[in-house]
């Protein structure tokens, strides 16, 4: 089993940077709805879980 180092391992951070994303266009939409907001951060919760799977496989 090829077992990688976590120094080497940045699928994590695809998370975190999709938080970022998410709350950066959140902030876009927060006078018209705080709903937008919070679907925004969802939103980027998600993407960041989708690239972290398909960088994992590699």
């Amino acid at each position: 089993m090829d077992k990688t180092n976590k120094k080497e391992d940045k699928s994590t951070w695809a998370i975190g940077g999709g938080v970022l994303i998410g709350i950066g266009a959140g902030f876009f939409f927060l006078k018209e709805s705080p709903l937008a907001f919070v679907a925004c951060i969802l939103l980027g919760i998600g993407l960041g879980l989708v690239i972290t799977s398909i960088i994992s496989r590699k």
